[in-house]
Parts: structure tokens; C-alpha cells; sequence
């Protein structure tokens, strides 16, 4: 962290090529608010983060506060300074750098934003108040040009107003900078709002610099990395750069994974040990998996595995702990806590918590839910619990019970006992033959 470096984050726009009610900024990557990503790489770099809002402010406030408690919120003055220069307007800063970050762009990492800000040791680093990201791409169509001569920025330009000669410059503007606190502060009510669009531009600063005869130093990024998205195709194609960053850190990390391409892994998942995942599987929330094998098109959420298995087809929902823990396919487990259990397929284990050596039979139902409340099952060790069996909860089966096979369980069951519930079987004999015979006329 640099204690002499502040962070204004541009986070104001309503992003209408989005297409959507919600801010572009809360739209989520990877589980996670864009602007969730520029804060979180914001603060490895400094302590005095300013946010910039505008529309839906207080949305965007409240779902960045789920995060982080110590972040300043300024609500930009769009009606009088509207525009990039104008959202930093009325903020003051209390280091002498501040590095100008853009809340759309969810692919920033704090190393990379550090060449920004260190000072330069060159005679120019006197003079110099300003240092600016530039990409260097095969075609710079769309972007603004970025003139540098000897090493210095000595201009910007549209690429509208670019003559036929300015078009075939391949440097461009990434949209990152890095002022002089004073620099920034005395040059702010210079801004002219003298354009087509009336608004304040946080470029027209790099002209005041050149203007006022000071070096404005160009750092190259990578283009991947200062990716803008201002439309679902391009939050589209972020995330997939984002999961196949997460995914390669855990591969490097020694995690097993089948066909990488087809699993997802939410922001804030851990995974360690000799896990495995295979194709199709997704990872949620924060979600915690050790040593444990995720089977193909399976789903886990916001749970912890420890030397388990489950799947394939298998769905782990929030608040859920398995240890040594088999879970087959088609299974379901919700808020339960389940210790050496064995449940193969075809079973809803809700609100429950299943002790070590039990199993579960094949159409299992924990019926939980009265309408009204939720209800917990308590299952005990060595349960043997027969197929089809609805445990109807509140329910507590101790140690060494057995449910047969078919039985609804409402009350509860001492150890050692077998508990069965099914009505009394009844045969009609020839019926099949009788029946289809009076069908028949």
C-alpha cells in the first residue's frame, strides 16, 4: 500500500448500452459487482478511496457497503458538471498523487496500476504531473490517439477528429491516469464544458498539461487488463478472461480440473488440497472445497466439502458442511450438516444434520418445510434409513435405528429400534385378467 497515493473511482454512469434497469457497475462477473473488482484492487494500493455516483446512488452505495465499510461516497453534480472532469470535481484528495480508475473496468489488477504511480527518476520527473495508461495495438479503431514525442504525451485526439495521418497511430488512450494532487486541484476549474456534448472531459486536463509545458509520462498496459465493458457482449467476453484467470491460478495450485473450459468458479471460492473437479461443474459464493471430487454437472454453493464426494448431477445449496461425505447423483442437500454419511442418489436432505455411518436410501425425503417454517431433522450414527422414506421434521432418529423402506416418520425414533409406517399390503387375485376384460367390452 502507498501511503502517499489516493484513488477516485469514476462509478456515475447509467450505462444505457447495457440495456438494463440495474447501474453498469453492479452488473456481476464472475459472482461479483464490477465495481466490486476496482475497489478490491483499489484498496491494495491505497486507504483513501473516493467513489464517484450518480444514478441510482443509493443502490450502488448500499450494495458496495455488503463489502467494504471504508470508502468514501461522492454523489457527482451531473446537472452542473456533467461528464468525466466533472465527476472528479469537489473532491480533495489528502495525498499528493491520486490515480483516476473507471468502475467498468472489472479486469484492473493492482500490480499492473502501480507503474502509474511510481515516481520517475529521469530529469522529466520534475516537471512531471500526469502519468496516463496507453495501449499499443495492431488497430487503434475506436479508441482516442495518444501523440508521443521523446517519450512524452503531447496530445490526445478523438478519433473523429483525427486527420487521415492521425488514424494510422496505433497508440491509444486506455483511460487510467494518474495526477499531482495540486496539479489536479488548480487545473479542474479550468475545464471548459465547450463542446458537443457540453460536458466536463478528464482528457482536456492532458492539454493543460502540455499547455503549462509539463511532462506527461505514457505507460503501456496490457490491453486485457484496461478492457471497458459498456455492453453485455463485453461483460461477456470479461468474464470469460476472469474465469480463465481464477481457474489457472488453481491449476497452478495443484488442482485437478477435466475440461477447464466447461466449469465455473465464482470470485471468492477456495479450493485446496487433492481436489478434483470435473467437466460442467460450478463453484458459488464462498464456497470452501478441501480434498474432496465434484463430479460432472454438479452444483456447489456457498457450503464447505472436506474429503467428499458428490455428483455427478448433484446440487450442494448454501450453508451446507459435508465431511467424509458421499453424495451420489440427483442428490440435493440444503442447510445440513452431514459427518461420514452415505447418500448414493435421488434424495432432499434439507435442514438437517446427519451423523457419521449412516446411509441414506434412494428417494429420501427430509420434508422440512410446514408451509410456514422451516423444521430441522436430526439424524444420529449407523442409521440405516430404507428407500422412499419421508422424515416429516421436527424429527430426531438416534443412533442404530433402522427406517424401513416406503415409511412416513413423524415421530421420533429411539436407538436400536426399526420404524415403519406403510399400510398393510392387500392382493385381489386375477384381477389384471378381469379388469382388461371389462375394458375390452
Amino acid at each position: 500500500m502507498q501511503s502517499n497515493l489516493s484513488i477516485i473511482i469514476l462509478a456515475a454512469g447509467k450505462g444505457t448500452r447495457m440495456k438494463s434497469s440495474i447501474p453498469k457497475v453492479l452488473h456481476k462477473m464472475s459472482g461479483k459487482e464490477m465495481l466490486y473488482y476496482s475497489i478490491e484492487e483499489a484498496k491494495k494500493l491505497s486507504n483513501d478511496i473516493h467513489v464517484v455516483l450518480y444514478h441510482q446512488a443509493e443502490l450502488v452505495q448500499s450494495s458496495m457497503e455488503k463489502y467494504f465499510q471504508d470508502i468514501q461516497y461522492h454523489i457527482q453534480d451531473h446537472e452542473k458538471y456533467p461528464g468525466t472532469g466533472g465527476a472528479v470535481m469537489g473532491i480533495t484528495p489528502k495525498n499528493e498523487k491520486v490515480l483516476v480508475l473507471n468502475g467498468d473496468m472489472p479486469l484492473i489488477e493492482a500490480e499492473e496500476l502501480k507503474q502509474l504511480t511510481q515516481d520517475d527518476n529521469t530529469h522529466q520527473a520534475q516537471n512531471q504531473k500526469l502519468t496516463m495508461s496507453v495501449l499499443n495495438l495492431d488497430c487503434a479503431d475506436g479508441y482516442g490517439r495518444v501523440i508521443i514525442e521523446k517519450g512524452k504525451v503531447t496530445k490526445i485526439i478523438e478519433q473523429k477528429d483525427c486527420s487521415s495521418y492521425e488514424l494510422d497511430i496505433v497508440t491509444a488512450n486506455a483511460g487510467i491516469y494518474c495526477f499531482d494532487t495540486k496539479f489536479l486541484l488548480e487545473s479542474l476549474p479550468k475545464l471548459s464544458n465547450d463542446n458537443a456534448q457540453s460536458e466536463y472531459y478528464i482528457t482536456d486536463l492532458v492539454e493543460i498539461a502540455v499547455d503549462s509545458d509539463l511532462s506527461i509520462k505514457p505507460v503501456v498496459v496490457k490491453e486485457e487488463n484496461f478492457k471497458g465493458v459498456n455492453s453485455k457482449f463485453d461483460l461477456a467476453n470479461a468474464e470469460v478472461i476472469h474465469q480463465n484467470r481464477i481457474k489457472t491460478n488453481f491449476l497452478k495450485a495443484g488442482i485437478t480440473m477435466k475440461l477447464p473450459d466447461t466449469i465455473y468458479i465464482e470470485h471468492g471460492v477456495l479450493i485446496e488440497g487433492e481436489t478434483i473437479l470435473e467437466n460442467g461443474v460450478t463453484l458459488l459464493g464462498n464456497s470452501k472445497i478441501s480434498n474432496s471430487i465434484i463430479k460432472t454437472n454438479s452444483i456447489v454453493e456457498d457450503s464447505i466439502l472436506e474429503n467428499s464426494d458428490i455428483g455427478p448431477m448433484a446440487r450442494i445449496r448454501p450453508l451446507s458442511i459435508l465431511k467424509d461425505t458421499h453424495i451420489g447423483n440427483f442428490v440435493e442437500v440444503k442447510k445440513s450438516k452431514l459427518t461420514g454419511v452415505k447418500a448414493g442418489h435421488l434424495a432432499y436432505l434439507g435442514d438437517s444434520c446427519i451423523d457419521e455411518g449412516t446411509n441414506v436410501g434412494a428417494g429420501t425425503i427430509t420434508c422440512n418445510y410446514d408451509g410456514i417454517n422451516k423444521h430441522k431433522t436430526i439424524i444420529g450414527k449407523n442409521v440405516f434409513i430404507g428407500s422412499d422414506t419421508q422424515l416429516v421434521a421436527p424429527v430426531t432418529i438416534e443412533d442404530n435405528a433402522m427406517i424401513a423402506a416406503g415409511s412416513t416418520i413423524t415421530n421420533d425414533v429411539k436407538s436400536g429400534d426399526l420404524a415403519l409406517s406403510r399400510t398393510k399390503q392387500k392382493t385381489i387375485a386375477g384381477f389384471f385378467h378381469k379388469f382388461f376384460k371389462q375394458s375390452k367390452n
